[in-house]
């Protein structure tokens, strides 16, 4: 009997202490996912930030990076912070997949945001879906990011198809069938390639011929050589800006008359930047609305205040992209509530549509089974000032 009484008291001091202990935890502890606490919530970001393409990386960081703040700078998000961690890539594949390993191991982040390319965020993709972590805007338009669904896949920006169907149809429109492709030889050039054949074969026409530059290569000289000798009327460009303004200057000194269209991802700042007085009439399609007019997107006089209370001036289509990645985002985690965790994440983004949200006069529609946000498309031309018109 003293055994049983013994053993009684044993068990509810246990629990008691079990209860006690449970109530002293701090409030961030029940939450079930890392990255968040009380007070922050972490992403992480592999983009590139140095080499040939990081002005990619550097423009589309500032844009988010600036409304994060904003937000941060009002209290956050029900009292928690953003913290925004990047790492640089360089965009090569190999690096990314290091980066997104530490990401998730060492630095126990919330979620992945705003990865730059097409092989970089592909690398990603096995190691964020293993350990179900959301990826939320990749600067990429590639199918591998929208088939087959993945549901931790969230795009904000319209498809390669999407673009490369515009562009098709507005050369096709104006009388322009003699159509060869520039294209970067990895999975970011191919997805673009796909795209306009797609287009091309809706509309019965054939590719003329293609030419390839390699990933941060400015060696476009086979390239050149080769497209030269076609004299195409229209080169349709899937590449980087570094290696895509290289390319249009060694066509330009062999009095290549034709057209150069870019789909958006060349970094249209960066290529009028590079190319100087070989850019005038060089046509870029844009998945952002135009950075410096509101007259079609509310958002544009939002992201010009903002950047210019962060003290940054030069305006551009890369930034304001991250810029509504940034604010589509910082949505989705109030819709989750207090109680944060990335299943709620999930399911908040999922219930954002033009029905119930407005982000400015920029359309975002996801759901559950679709998590492709804008088919949004528009065409931009570099003019004599170096300025672009659309």
């Amino acid at each position: 009997m003293q055994d049983f009484f013994s053993l009684r008291r044993k068990t509810v001091f246990s629990s008691i202490l079990l209860t006690i202990g449970a109530g002293c935890l701090p409030a961030a502890s029940a939450l079930a996912d890392s990255g968040v606490t009380e007070h922050k919530i972490i992403l992480g970001q592999s983009a590139a930030f140095s080499g040939p393409a990081a002005q990619l990386g550097i423009q589309l960081h500032a844009g988010a990076k600036a409304y994060f703040d904003y937000i941060n700078s009002t209290g956050g998000v029900f009292g928690r912070k953003i913290e925004l961690l990047r790492r640089d890539d360089k965009y090569e594949a190999e690096i990314a997949a290091v980066n997104t390993k530490a990401f998730i191991e060492n630095d126990d982040v919330f979620a992945l945001f705003g990865y730059v390319g097409t092989p970089t965020s592909n690398a990603a993709l096995p190691l964020f879906t293993q350990a179900k972590i959301p990826f939320f805007a990749p600067f990429t338009g590639a199918q591998s990011l929208r088939e087959p669904f993945n549901r931790q896949i969230f795009n904000i920006r319209a498809s390669y198809f999407d673009e490369t169907e515009h562009l098709v149809d507005r050369l096709v429109n104006t009388g322009l069938k003699n159509i060869a492709v520039f294209y970067q030889n990895d999975a970011y050039g191919k997805a673009g390639l796909a795209g306009v054949e797609r287009a091309l074969k809706k509309k019965e026409l054939p590719i003329i011929d293609t030419a390839t530059v390699e990933r941060n290569s400015l060696d476009v000289s086979k390239a050149v050589a080769k497209l030269i000798a076609k004299r195409p009327d229209v080169i349709i460009q899937i590449s980087a800006y570094s290696s895509c303004a290289a390319f249009i200057k060694e066509m330009r000194k062999l009095e290549y008359t034709g057209q150069f269209y870019n789909v958006s991802f060349v970094g249209s700042q960066a290529l009028a930047d590079t190319l100087g007085k070989d850019g005038p009439g060089v046509v870029i399609s844009q998945v952002v609305p135009f950075p410096w007019s509101i007259a079609n997107a509310m958002v544009v006089g939002e992201y010009t205040k903002i950047m210019n209370k962060a003290g940054i001036k030069d305006l551009n289509f890369s930034s304001l992209e991250g810029f509504i990645a940034a604010k589509v985002f910082v949505e989705g985690l109030r819709r989750a509530g207090q109680n944060l965790t990335r299943e709620k994440l999930i399911a908040a983004l999922e219930s954002i549509n033009v029905k119930n949200y407005d982000a400015g006069g920029f359309d975002i529609n996801f759901s559950p089974s679709n998590h492709n946000g804008s088919r949004y498309v528009d065409m931009t031309i570099i003019g004599k000032d170096g300025r672009f018109k659309n």
